[in-house]
């Protein structure tokens, strides 16, 4: 290697050849073979690295596997080194040889040294950029990474506090039925009930089950006071408790004459009673049911939206991470937020991350309700070409503005008010979009229409 080979290299322009033939002397020049570790992730990054032919893929650990952040491909690309500025400074990848080739490797002190000789000022400068963004950026970062934790935190127990909740008071009301429903069987048999009777009864019981339909709500206040007044006139002590259960099954006062036919006035209260006792049974056993059914789909919608039991890159279905972020975001699409889904139908699996997509999705949506000031359209759509899938995510707010759409995004640029946002929302998801997945991010924006469009490769390269 000579000062002659690093001429050609654009990262060198401006240094002169002494100033090349003393970063070739501090230097060691290492071979590349493919398949090889040069530098560790995690260790510290006490060399600079910078490529002369090859290339190299910097390789990250992510969650079980080892997953490709970047490449090393062009002559003058760099990395490491960052001890020249930060003792604290780790490798932040690995870098592994993929094309065979050469890097040349100085010693980060070497580095230092060189640097205060030729550029003094510059050494002072990039040891205040480089403290001062670390810790903005780390400290912006985690509170955006908190603040969103604690919204979808908070949304997820109002919603399953729902459920739970009615699932509860099911169960509390399942108590005092079920006692009901015993009392009333005890009676019965007191009476000297006869299995014809009985049959008969559970006969009617069976017409008014699965076969009523629910009345409305006026039609319902008419029947309970008719049936009441039915009971009362029979001497029927909880009318008030038999009579609108009975009504709200579509029980009529010709069902009513049939089913006293069958008993002697003593015994028609308990039958009645064990109708209305069976009835209510059912429903609050169905009230359980789709109280945990909905629980159970929360919690599959978030080991969905989390990607926790999963490897972070995988065949990735697209509609199903939407519809788990639309879930963990439900709280604040309640109300006037009108939801329009259009899925193209046999949509292919793209290969991705789908927990980092999902950051991306979670983004969007929220910056979508937010410009609707919660009140307007939301549209989800996906579309393919064959080459890739695309996402359309849109809303009817008010749109952004020439001056806004060109720093949208931009890191910590943002239009929310303070404590709302911190401009790093869009600036996460064009890195995961672009730089993770080789997509592209854009958007068109009118007063009314603002539409987000992320394009996404079916294969990574």
């Amino acid at each position: 290697m000579d000062v002659n080979e690093l001429r050609g290299i654009s990262l060198f322009n401006g240094l002169n050849d002494s100033q090349l033939a003393e970063l070739i002397d501090a230097g060691t020049e290492v071979p590349i073979e493919p398949g090889s570790n040069l530098f560790e992730e995690g260790e510290p990054a006490d060399f600079w690295w910078v490529l002369l032919e090859g290339a190299l893929q910097l390789v990250r650990h992510v969650g079980r596997e080892d997953t490709v952040v970047g490449k090393m491909d062009v002559p003058g690309r760099w990395a490491g080194g960052f001890r020249a500025w930060d003792q604290s400074s780790v490798y932040l990848a690995t870098g592994r040889g993929s094309v065979e080739g050469r890097v040349l490797r100085v010693p980060a002190t070497g580095l230092r040294v060189l640097f205060e000789a030729w550029f003094p000022f510059g050494v002072h400068f990039i040891e205040g950029l480089y403290g001062t963004a670390r810790r903005i950026e780390s400290t912006v970062r985690q509170r955006e990474a908190l603040a969103t934790l604690g919204t979808l935190a908070a949304g997820l127990a109002h919603e399953i506090n729902n459920p739970a909740a009615a699932a509860s008071r099911a169960v509390d009301a399942l108590d005092e039925t079920s006692q009901t429903l015993l009392a009333s069987v005890g009676r019965l048999t007191h009476t000297g009930i006869t299995s014809e009777q009985f049959f008969g009864l559970e006969a009617l019981r069976e017409e008014i089950t699965t076969t009523a339909a629910a009345p409305d709500a006026l039609a319902l206040a008419d029947q309970e006071d008719l049936l009441i007044d039915w009971l009362s006139e029979r001497k029927v002590e909880r009318d008030w408790l038999i009579g609108p259960t009975l009504a709200a099954t579509g029980a009529d006062l010709e069902w009513c004459t049939r089913a006293e036919s069958l008993f002697p006035e003593r015994a028609l209260e308990p039958a009645l009673e064990w109708v209305a006792a069976t009835v209510s049974m059912e429903k609050l056993l169905a009230e359980v049911r789709e109280s945990t059914r909905r629980v159970s789909e929360l919690v599959a919608a978030v080991r969905s939206y989390s990607q926790m039991d999963r490897g972070s890159r995988q065949n990735t279905d697209v509609v199903e991470g939407l519809e788990s972020t639309l879930v963990m975001l439900g709280h604040k699409l309640r109300g006037g937020v009108e939801i329009i889904r259009e899925y193209t139908a046999n949509l292919p699996a793209i290969d991705a991350y789908p927990g980092e997509l999902n950051q991306v999705w979670t983004n969007l949506i929220d910056n979508a309700v937010d410009a609707m000031e919660g009140v307007g359209t939301l549209r989800v759509a996906t579309l393919s070409d064959g080459a890739g899938v695309a996402v359309e995510i849109g809303d009817t707010g008010p749109g952004l503005a020439p001056p806004i759409a060109k720093r949208a995004f931009e890191a910590f640029y943002t239009t929310k008010d303070v404590g709302k946002g911190t401009g790093l929302g869009l600036d996460i998801a064009r890195r995961i979009v672009v730089e993770r997945h080789g997509g592209s991010i854009d958007f068109e924006s009118v007063p009314g229409r603002t539409v987000f469009r992320v394009r996404l490769p079916l294969v990574q390269a």
